[in-house]
């Protein structure tokens, strides 16, 4: 699997269900997690956490509403969209199940293709490079499709790690990632790399921002990691 692929954890209690949608989402090249009821999910969200998470509302021991509820009181998973799949229609539900912090609500029986542009509606937004999306930070131009990045006039050459690095900055500039958040964004965790790797690709990637002139964009935070901007 690469690391770039964005993961969907599908969280459904109807194997049936699970495993269509699974197979759909593989098929859009989704990279896809699977849980059968609410205390699986939150023990998989904790392992690594999806850039989306499908989840039923009515499941049994924990239900997708409070199992929402948790990951959104959580800053560590405040920001993942939760689309909640629900047989309840009535508008009162739609409104508990939004307010509860759900970012989309889908009504059962649902159209798979429909589902499918709603993840990417949601993934659009809070990953754009995984979508594709032409990526701006002041002088920076970073295009996901062609996979080249410029600044100014200039195209630069990166690796595909600092490219990687790069896209991760560029999807939320300001943002402060640890070198573990780094790690799993950008290596995988199936893979052991040391953490002082990170430094090590970081400091090309500032070579290469630089190399042409203009200011340095990455921000170091002591103790903490790093940012763009």
């Amino acid at each position: 699997m690469s690391v770039d692929q964005p993961r969907v954890l599908i969280v459904e209690d109807e194997p049936a269900q699970r495993e269509v949608l699974a197979y759909n989402l593989e098929a859009e090249g989704f990279a896809v997690s699977r849980a059968g009821d609410g205390e699986e999910a939150l023990m998989l969200i904790d392992e690594q956490a999806p850039d989306v998470i499908v989840l039923d509302w009515m499941m049994p021991n924990l239900s997708g509403i409070e199992v929402c509820r948790r990951l959104k009181i959580k800053p560590e998973t405040r920001s993942i969209p939760v689309i909640m799949l629900s047989a309840r229609s009535e508008e009162v539900d739609r409104v508990r199940g939004l307010e509860t912090g759900a970012d989309d609500y889908v009504i059962k029986p649902y159209s798979v293709i429909e589902l499918m542009a709603r993840v990417r509606g949601q993934l659009r937004r809070v990953r754009p490079a995984a979508t594709g999306e032409r990526l701006e930070f002041e002088d920076i131009v970073l295009d996901a499709t062609s996979h080249r990045v410029s600044r100014g006039e200039t195209e630069l050459r990166l690796g595909p790690t600092e490219f990687r690095l790069l896209s991760t900055f560029m999807e939320k500039p300001g943002r402060v990632f640890s070198r573990e958040q780094l790690l799993d964004r950008v290596w995988g965790r199936d893979i052991y790399v040391d953490t002082r790797t990170v430094d090590v690709h970081i400091g090309r990637l500032r070579k290469a921002l630089t190399q042409h002139g203009g200011a340095d964009p990455l921000r170091t935070v002591r103790g903490a990691g790093y940012a763009l901007g």
